[in-house]
């Protein structure tokens, strides 16, 4: 679960190499907040996990997805036959389509992009 036991901590899905993802976490540790660091790439959540995010976010899989990325065009992750399950697992198995960062705190979530987008999380 993206969430620590303790519903006050945040996490955070994190790409150090994004500039949204740096500037969202810069915003969270200004509030005086040090966020649960999760790299995504690196440790993908799982498909329940990500169920669960989706949910938080109330999105939708497409919603969540970076669609220029190279797996969406050559899993052909565009045809609206494909099945909420199988986007999932899609972003399970290539996180690279997941859109970052991805912040939970108090049960809640948001995308961090704009950055600031998380204020209306913490405050």
């Amino acid at each position: 679960m993206p969430w620590p036991n303790d519903m006050s901590s945040t996490t955070i899905w994190h790409n150090p190499r994004c500039s949204k993802s740096r500037q969202t976490l810069q915003l969270i540790r200004e509030r005086g907040i040090e966020p649960t660091i999760i790299e995504y790439l690196k440790t993908p959540p799982s498909e329940g996990e990500l169920t669960d995010a989706l949910k938080a976010l109330r999105m939708e899989p497409r919603d969540l997805m970076r669609k220029k990325e190279a797996p969406y065009e050559e899993l052909a992750l565009s045809d609206d036959g494909l099945t909420r399950a199988e986007l999932v697992a899609a972003m399970v198995e290539n996180p690279v389509l997941i859109e970052r960062p991805v912040v939970f705190h108090r049960k809640r979530a948001v995308l961090g992009r704009p950055p600031e987008s998380v204020l209306e999380l913490l405050d």
